[in-house]
């Protein structure tokens, strides 16, 4: 499984979705993993981003459809980022 950092920001609808109605992002959570998408982990921010998910998937291709479905919609912007474990990241140097 491979791993990514999703970070997002609201967009002026997005916000006001979010405002009304909070339990919002849990729904779009129950369908990002009806994509196949595994959420780990994710987070409120305060600054340039609104949210931090961590990410897991079989693929690229898994992780492009989420981003693309959820960008689509106009509520949100996505910013996706590939991301390895220092473990991982320690071995393949070592190779």
């Amino acid at each position: 499984m491979a791993l990514f950092v999703m970070l997002t920001t609201l967009t002026d609808e997005g916000r006001k979705t979010v405002k009304t109605n909070p339990e919002r992002i849990r729904q779009v959570n129950k369908e990002v993993e009806s994509m196949g998408v595994k959420i780990l982990a994710q987070y409120a921010l305060l600054g340039e981003y609104d949210f931090i998910n961590i990410l897991e998937a079989k693929d690229t291709e898994a992780v492009v459809r989420v981003s693309m479905e959820l960008g689509a919609r106009g509520t949100l912007t996505p910013m996706t980022l590939s991301a390895m474990t220092l473990d991982d990241f320690i071995k393949s140097l070592k190779k």
